[in-house]
């Protein structure tokens, strides 16, 4: 990728939501998938036809009927529209990993921008935890928010996690025009999901 300054075509915000399945409902399975332009337009947008028996739905407001043919796309189809369209582009979001993970999807790290781990925010809250930052916490103390009021909705959560970025646009390219990294790696354990 070069270090031009990355034009607005080239950004795509990506949040997952998903559900429980397996024992006690923890294990994740994707449930919802959205991707908005440099502008929190929505670019795709699907419900995902689970893969095994949901039973946790967290404090999400998917629904069983979402879930269902006709209302939700196979998770085959859905994986393969959202590779196409993040394809050589930068994704934007928040825990990417998590997203990736869920989606079974890998993509380039210098392709992201995730602003759980984006250092100088970090800084800005004196966070140090080991745990990434909330969504709800960088919007509250950074731009004056409130977002996942009424449960988690991943257009809101794509659009909030854009607009953060937008916010230090400039700052965190420059950074990467003169080859520093600003932001931490993600858990060792995903690190599989960057090329």
């Amino acid at each position: 990728m070069s270090h031009a300054r990355p034009s607005a075509e080239q950004f795509l915000g990506l949040s997952t939501i998903t559900v429980g399945c397996g024992p006690g409902g923890t294990t994740p399975m994707l449930a919802k998938v959205v991707l908005v332009d440099y502008r929190g337009n929505i670019v795709f947008s699907a419900f995902v036809q689970p893969t095994t028996t949901v039973t946790n739905y967290y404090r999400t407001d998917v629904t069983p009927e979402d879930l269902q043919p006709g209302n939700a796309l196979p998770f085959n189809e859905v994986q393969k529209r959202v590779s196409r369209l993040i394809s050589g582009k930068i994704i934007v979001g928040h825990a990417l990993w998590k997203n990736l993970s869920v989606l079974g999807l890998r993509h380039p790290a210098v392709a992201t921008r995730d602003v759980a781990l984006y250092q100088p925010f970090l800084n800005a809250l004196s966070y140090t935890s080991q745990h990434p930052i909330g969504l709800q916490t960088l919007m509250w103390q950074l731009m004056r928010r409130h977002v996942q009021h009424s449960g988690i909705d991943p257009v809101e959560n794509a659009r909030a996690a854009m607009d953060l970025y937008r916010s230090c646009e400039e700052e965190w390219e420059g950074y990467i025009s003169k080859r520093q990294w600003p932001s931490n790696a993600p858990p060792q354990n995903f690190s599989g999901l960057y090329l």
